[in-house]
């Protein structure tokens, strides 16, 4: 078994914040607390005692929640490839999860859980994945890439992916062995991977969740 002990928590904040006009998404509030708080906390209430936030703006602001925060290695907001590897170099325990900051009702037991999968088959990757619901009323399990766990020893290899031009993250995980972890049991809250791209989504999934 993998204890939580022997995994950091990285929070991908790195990003350039596109379709929110340009702010820094992790930032913004949600009810009442910055949205790289909610996975702070979430991340910590599920055992994970060592987190690092990927950021690339603002670095005195993320500071300020009291984790180390590093910036991405790779130039140009490389995608969030750039924040695995970042937190692969700066990673002391043997395990790596990856989550993003604007997903503030992520799975508290999401290191468990991946953990557990990890260890019983044997990978080097899991992945979790969790239902999307379609128009049709249908809603088939989807992969969420920047939810891994990933074994440090990766990190040679994820280098040399990114420096030949790699920026996919399921591109690179089909070259290990990857558990896909579902979050479709009826206890799994709906919203737990609802990732707020807009601050029109973040006022949506506040009013949902109230």
């Amino acid at each position: 078994m993998i204890s939580p002990h022997e995994i950091t928590g990285l929070i991908l904040a790195g990003g350039r914040g596109t379709r929110m006009g340009g702010i820094d998404k992790g930032l913004q509030a949600f009810r009442g607390l910055a949205l790289v708080q909610h996975a702070l906390n979430r991340l910590q209430r599920g055992g994970v005692s060592r987190c690092l936030i990927n950021a690339n703006r603002n670095l005195a602001a993320y500071a300020a929640f009291g984790t180390p925060v590093w910036p991405d290695e790779m130039a140009d907001y490389a995608g969030p490839l750039a924040g695995f590897l970042t937190g692969l170099a700066h990673c002391e325990t043997p395990y790596l999860l990856t989550v993003p900051c604007d997903t503030p009702l992520l799975p508290l037991d999401l290191a468990n859980r991946l953990a557990q999968a990890l260890a019983a088959n044997r990978a080097e990757i899991a992945m979790a994945a969790a239902p999307e619901p379609c128009p049709d009323g249908r809603s088939p399990l989807r992969t969420q890439p920047v939810f891994c766990l990933l074994s440090v020893n990766l990190r040679d290899s994820l280098q040399r992916f990114t420096q030949d031009g790699g920026r996919k993250v399921d591109a690179w995980t089909a070259h290990h062995a990857t558990v896909v972890v579902p979050f479709d049991q009826p206890q799994d809250d709906p919203h737990a991977f609802f990732n707020a791209n807009t601050l029109a989504e973040l006022q949506q999934l506040e009013s949902k969740t109230a």
